[in-house]
């Protein structure tokens, strides 16, 4: 086989990840058009398929990025292809969220790709790697939210609405958590080409705990309380109301009872 053929499979699309964005597009429909006999299970389909592509979108930005900054070998470990079954920490990348969004209802950052940062050269391409992942939610976020902020909801059926809504705050509060300047996380990655060489072997025992103990301070009432209002503030920017996201959360729980304010 010809390097240029290699190339080419090493960036062909997985069918994995066109399960789920035929999955996603499915139950947008069936949201959409109230077509579902289980509006709930629709909802929650369509929020969980579109977390998971979003997801997988988040690792192929940072991988596309490290292959325009000098990593080659992306390719061949399978980032370019969108198959959440390909990152370096499938469980952390992929299962782990979906069971935040589930159990927690937030947006969790999940496992990152081995980048091999020794081909990457210059502290900006670094620091761009790092940033690309965030972006990705960010990106994904504006495009969930633009209906709110353009003043198009006219003919959007509520249903769909609540679950754009809740998926664009998974999208917000996985990008903050993410851009956090603590070790394991993209923010410090974004951050440590900057620091030096002392700064960065002083931090490094502690660099695999980092993403437990943002966790872990998440249970902490002040913590949570400050971290929840910036997301709310940041979503009221985007066009989004307390109501619609809270609706959304609670729609996706079908096998709870949905309040009367969030009529399907």
């Amino acid at each position: 086989m010809s390097s240029a053929a290699v190339r080419r499979q090493e960036r062909r699309i997985s069918p994995v990840f066109l399960a789920v964005l035929a999955v996603m597009a499915v139950t947008g429909w069936a949201v959409w058009t109230d077509f579902a006999a289980l509006p709930g299970v629709a909802i929650f389909l369509f929020v969980t398929s579109a977390w998971i592509v979003s997801l997988c979108l988040h690792e192929y930005a940072h991988a596309r990025t490290a292959l325009h900054g000098g990593d080659i070998t992306v390719g061949a470990k399978g980032y370019l292809t969108l198959n959440p079954f390909a990152y370096t920490h499938a469980v952390l990348s992929v299962v782990l969220p979906v069971l935040f969004v589930i159990m927690g209802g937030i947006g969790l950052p999940g496992g990152a790709v081995f980048i091999e940062q020794g081909r990457i050269k210059g502290r900006w391409k670094h620091s761009l790697v790092s940033a690309a992942g965030p972006l990705a939610n960010v990106l994904f976020a504006v495009v969930c939210t633009a209906p709110f902020w353009l003043g198009a909801l006219d003919g959007v059926p509520a249903a769909f609405r609540y679950a754009l809504a809740f998926l664009a705050f998974l999208q917000v509060t996985a990008a903050l958590l993410n851009l956090l300047p603590v070790p394991g996380l993209d923010g410090y990655g974004i951050l440590e080409p900057w620091l030096s060489y002392r700064v960065k072997r002083q931090i490094e025992p502690y660099a695999p705990y980092g993403f437990f103990v943002v966790i872990a301070l998440l249970f902490v009432p002040a913590v949570n309380g400050a971290f929840f209002d910036a997301v709310d503030a940041l979503m009221r920017s985007l066009g989004v109301g307390d109501v619609d996201r809270s609706c959304g959360s609670e729609l996706f729980r079908f096998w709870e009872t949905a309040p009367e304010y969030c009529p399907a």
